[in-house]
């Protein structure tokens, strides 16, 4: 059930997955404009704390739909590429809290005073998304070992081109080997 939830069964191409991430930020830039000028109707910004703003049901809702779109449309690149996202997007979110948590502990180690993260998992984040973007999409068969080699099929003809040819030469049951 999780597959057709979060689209681990389903493949988005590096074109579709940089314009529905595109789309996608456009539309929660939408909400997220729409959430502001609602909450600075009733109050000046002066007076708003980021506590309060925690608590708000529009914002957390809008954290969850962004969180779970963008989860979506990475597992599916992350299977049309090839890899098994059950196995990938885990050990990514794993590797980020284990970044955030020696980032906090070393200070030294952190990006900044504000930032909550190191270099190595910037770095980390920022390869899994030049990959996510760039790299080729996998056959249909989900057979592509690297982006190196070749993605010619082998001789042997597959399957359906064995009944095909059996169909057209007229022969009505298949034969046993």
């Amino acid at each position: 059930m999780l597959g057709f939830l979060f689209g681990f069964n389903a493949r988005l191409g590096r074109l579709h997955f940089f314009l529905a991430t595109v789309a996608l930020a456009v539309l929660m830039t939408a909400i997220c404009f729409a959430i502001a000028m609602a909450v600075l109707r009733d109050t000046s910004p002066g007076m708003i704390r980021p506590d309060e703003l925690v608590r708000n049901r529009a914002i957390i809702a809008a954290m969850v739909l962004f969180g779970a779109a963008t989860f979506t449309l990475q597992s599916m690149r992350i299977r049309d590429i090839g890899w098994d996202p059950v196995c990938v997007v885990p050990a990514w979110i794993a590797l980020m809290v284990v970044d955030h948590v020696v980032a906090g502990r070393f200070q030294a180690w952190a990006i900044g005073q504000e930032h909550q993260g190191t270099a190595v998992g910037a770095l980390v984040n920022l390869v899994l998304m030049l990959a996510l973007t760039f790299w080729p999409s996998a056959d249909s068969e989900g057979s592509y070992a690297g982006p190196f080699q070749s993605r010619t099929h082998a001789a042997s003809p597959s399957l359906t081109n064995e009944r095909l040819v059996r169909v057209s030469q007229g022969a009505s049951r298949p034969t046993w080997r």
